[in-house]
């Protein structure tokens, strides 16, 4: 293999085939590795786990075809080191020759046929979705997932595609997220799937700043995300996942239909509020919430025998009962930070029930969370 390649065509291939690699695989060595190989006038970088993999394509003049694999750290790390030049990369006897300008290198390979194969879609089904508002809704769900030995189901994100909609869902059964997004095709049958929590945040990562369409090819067990390049009809990024065995929990049963009271608040002043409550929370993290409808007020609260006691007050637009509750102020706050508006409805089912956060006027996304206890 002899190929020409622009530096930072090369460096920005090989910063998002790493984003596979876990670490150190001393059981498996070989994971460690980037498989280098020429296909028509492109050079494609394969990285694995085996539970994720990444495949890169880069537009190249190919002196000469074939293939290497090399450490993909090492390797990008030097490659970021050099000028922005012309790299001339050729492939002896299992080693990777580098040649840019004054510098001339060879990193020692292993060799390439040892290298896991990467799942292929042919002929598999897709489906065809605006690759930012694909990534932008799961951006506010992706955290929310905690990884479970005994549910593993929940450790990832549920995808739901039915008709004309697609929902992304994640618990960790203390709350829960959901985002709907309209497609602009509708599905011929309903799909769903369950993806590990680490390839849908490298999605995010690695195509969240992309304009254009994103392909979702479906098999029994593994999935895979494929966005395009702009200059040719032609993959640019394939990103790779098994998928989570198991049935997802039926979500909708928890969340409630009807409430006991509703909030309406300033976003940003409820979060700065909470915040500063927080500081008072010692090792808790427990925070109260007081829905005074006579003053139409909020009063958040918390208190640590070694801290001392905090208090404000949020003037609210509120409907229904007077009640109190008491929430995990990270869970509160994370919601808060995955609501776009400058309001957001806190809905009360009860004391010691579920309570809904929402942002007004957008029905597209919602934020379960389950109280600490009954005040």
């Amino acid at each position: 293999m002899k190929i020409e390649v622009l530096k930072e065509n090369l460096k920005t291939g090989l910063g998002i085939a790493e984003k596979a690699i876990s670490g150190k695989n001393l059981s498996l060595p070989i994971l460690d590795n980037v498989l280098i190989n020429t296909e028509e006038n492109f050079l494609n970088l394969n990285s694995t786990d085996l539970e994720t993999a990444i495949r890169v394509w880069i537009l190249v003049k190919i002196l000469k075809p074939g293939k290497v694999a090399v450490p993909v750290k090492f390797l990008s790390s030097f490659v970021s080191l050099l000028p922005n030049e012309k790299i001339v990369l050729e492939e002896k006897k299992q080693g990777l020759y580098i040649e840019c300008k004054n510098f001339k290198n060879q990193i020692q390979g292993v060799n390439p046929e040892e290298f896991p194969l990467i799942p292929e879609f042919k002929n598999a089904e897709f489906l065809l979705l605006d690759n930012q508002n694909f990534c932008q809704g799961l951006m506010q769900v992706v955290d929310v997932a905690s990884p479970s030995q005994s549910r593993p189901e929940i450790s990832g994100i549920c995808f739901v595609f039915s008709k004309n909609s697609a929902k992304i869902v994640a618990t960790d059964s203390f709350r829960l997220a959901e985002k709907s997004i309209t497609l602009e095709t509708p599905v011929k049958k309903e799909v769903s799937f369950i993806l590990p929590q680490k390839p849908a945040r490298e999605l995010i990562n690695i195509l969240g700043n992309k304009e254009g369409k994103i392909k979702i090819y479906f098999s029994p067990n593994q999935i895979m995300f494929e966005s395009p390049m702009k200059e040719v009809v032609h993959p640019e990024i394939q990103i790779i996942s098994r998928l989570i065995e198991g049935e997802y929990p039926n979500y909708e049963e928890i969340v409630p239909k009807k409430f006991k009271t509703h909030v309406v608040v300033k976003r940003d002043e409820f979060i700065s509020q909470v915040k500063a409550a927080s500081l008072f929370s010692g090792k808790t993290n427990e925070i109260k919430i007081k829905v005074k409808a006579e003053t139409k007020e909020m009063e958040i609260s918390a208190q640590d025998a070694d801290i001392g006691e905090g208090h404000s007050v949020l003037p609210a637009k509120i409907e229904g009962e007077s009640i109190e509750a008491a929430f995990n102020h990270k869970f509160l706050v994370d919601g808060l930070l995955n609501i776009k508006g400058s309001e957001v409805i806190f809905n009360f089912s009860k004391e010691d029930g579920p309570s809904v956060l929402k942002p007004v006027g957008d029905a597209s996304y919602l934020y379960v969370v389950m109280p600490i206890k009954s005040v």
